[in-house]
Order: C-alpha cells, then sequence, then structure tokens
C-alpha cells in the first residue's frame, strides 16, 4: 500500500506565505504525478496543481502566480509554495498521488490521497 503524509498547514494572516510537503511512502513502482487539491468549508473539492514525473506543471486559473509546485523525485515528495494568501484561500489541502504499484506479480495504477492539512488564513 501506499501512504501520502502531508505537512506544513496551519494558520497564517492574509498576505503571508506557507510551504505544504507531502512525502509518500510504500510498495511504490512510479508515481506517474502528484498534485494538491483543496476543499474550502462548505465547497466541494478543487484542484490546486499538478505536476507529473517529468516536471510539466498545471495550475487552477485562480493560483496562477501566487502559488508554486514542485517536487523532489529522489525523495517521493511533493511541495507547494503559498504566497499572498488570501481569507477564500482557507481550506483543509490534499495531496494526491497518481502511483504505480508491484503487487501481487501486477502493475497497478491508481490514485492515492492524503489525510489532508488545515490551512486557514485570517483577515
Amino acid at each position: 500500500q501506499v501512504q501520502l503524509v502531508e505537512s506544513g498547514g496551519g494558520l497564517v494572516q492574509a498576505g503571508g506565505s506557507l510551504r505544504l510537503s507531502c512525502a509518500a511512502s510504500g510498495n511504490i513502482f512510479k508515481i506517474n504525478a502528484m498534485g494538491w487539491y483543496r476543499r474550502p468549508p462548505g465547497k466541494q473539492r478543487e484542484l490546486v496543481a499538478t505536476i507529473t514525473s517529468g516536471g510539466s506543471t498545471n495550475y487552477a486559473e485562480s493560483m496562477k502566480g501566487r502559488f508554486t509546485i514542485s517536487r523532489d523525485n529522489a525523495k517521493n515528495t511533493v511541495f507547494l509554495q503559498m504566497n499572498s494568501l488570501k481569507p477564500e484561500d482557507t481550506a483543509v489541502y490534499y495531496c494526491n498521488g497518481r502511483i504505480t504499484i508491484l503487487t501481487m506479480g501486477r502493475l497497478d495504477e491508481s490514485d492515492y490521497w492524503g489525510q489532508g492539512t488545515q490551512v486557514t488564513v485570517s483577515s
């Protein structure tokens, strides 16, 4: 099985910055892509950013210019640098990994999710 563990969430004032980290571990054959999603209070989960193993990135429009996703493939870790934070960025942030595992002699690709980390931005 695969585990994704997020860290770096917390309380920050509007205009401040926060850096989230997510480390993947377990029976990993290949990490094809990793990303960040978030669920604001009372709303559906939404895309924040993704990055492939080759370094291609994708951002939600509202995040461009403020958030930056990066990776350390050797450590199976993805980061999210969040700058110029706004109260509307308040949400539970979830790490996602599209990961191929080797189990019972077979290769299986699935999406795995972390437990989430709370980010709260005060006015």
